[in-house]
């Protein structure tokens, strides 16, 4: 039974058990029941969805760049009107961005556990990320799980709030449908440095990796998937709410984990290498990427090449 057929069996008027109840019945989170836009005003939600577009194709630029290139483009906006959109959008520049605040107490901030590591077979790393999705009056977020060697989207849902709660929620659905990977990466994001989410790795067994602050490198493969999903799917349709955007998106996730075959799978789509243990080849299509250090380093022996022939 899909999500959308569970969340059309929940009656706000039952006389029995509460909605938070019947949410967990159905395992469905509060948070993702309730599709009701983020408000801001229309002329912040097109400089959002400019800003969006933007920073897929130029992931380095901070508040600062991405002023001066609306500016460029004839919008006209200020630094701190395009900072705290990008905030609330969750958008944060690849470059080491310097620590202007401690974390919180209660937040463990983890190492990053994956330099240097050889990722050679499914469920040996799974990784998380959060992304911004446009909608007519307003905006959701999505969360995804990924298993790092083969791409295969393992579970995913959509919230009108960034809280930790569904966060734990999309994890607890790919720990029930898959097995337990040995390490799970996400970025320092408060959803995940959260007690509530470390605390359900742990339970599991499940070794914690962070990215390092800004490193947009570190966690690669999903933010690449976010780039593919929304120039494939999102801006291509008009997403007027969340049960829009909830069946536009499962219909792509179903076609990217089924359908989509990748050259570094071997002609294999994500769900066929994860069912045959396929590794991904982590140096594929890294030119495409110019900020990626594998893409540097290509590119400078490319050039010594020729300098010693």
């Amino acid at each position: 039974m899909s999500r959308g057929e569970r969340r059309a069996m929940i009656s706000r008027t039952h006389p029995g058990p509460s909605l938070s109840h019947q949410c967990r019945l159905l395992k469905i989170s509060r948070s993702s029941f309730y599709y009701t836009p983020k408000g801001e005003s229309p002329e912040n939600l097109t400089l959002m969805r400019r800003i969006d577009k933007l920073f897929l194709k130029y992931p380095f630029f901070g508040s600062r760049q991405m002023v001066r290139r609306l500016r460029r483009d004839g919008v006209r906006t200020g630094r701190h009107r395009v900072r705290r959109l990008m905030r609330l959008m969750g958008l944060e520049a690849i470059y080491q961005a310097p620590r202007t605040s401690d974390p919180h107490p209660a937040h463990r901030i983890y190492p990053y556990l994956l330099k240097g590591m050889a990722i050679e077979r499914p469920n040996q790393v799974w990784c998380a990320d959060i992304t911004y999705i446009p909608v007519q009056r307003g905006f959701l977020y999505l969360v995804a799980v990924m298993d790092w060697a083969t791409r295969h989207v393992l579970s995913w849902r959509l919230s009108n709030s960034m809280d930790a709660g569904f966060c734990v929620d999309v994890l607890e659905e790919a720990l029930q449908r898959y097995a337990t990977p040995e390490i799970f990466n996400t970025d320092q994001g408060s959803q995940f440095t959260s007690l509530a989410f470390t605390g359900a790795l742990k339970d599991a067994g499940i070794r914690i990796s962070m990215d390092g602050r800004g490193r947009f490198m570190d966690n690669i493969f999903i933010e690449r998937l976010w780039r593919s999903l929304k120039y494939e799917a999102v801006y291509l349709h008009e997403l007027t709410d969340g049960f829009v955007a909830e069946r536009v998106i499962a219909e792509w996730i179903g076609f990217y984990n089924t359908e989509r075959p990748h050259s570094a799978l071997a002609g294999q789509t994500p769900a066929e290498a994860y069912g045959a243990g396929q590794p991904v080849d982590m140096m594929d299509k890294a030119i495409a990427l110019p900020t990626s250090p594998q893409a540097q380093q290509q590119q400078q022996e490319l050039k010594n090449r020729i300098l010693a022939a």
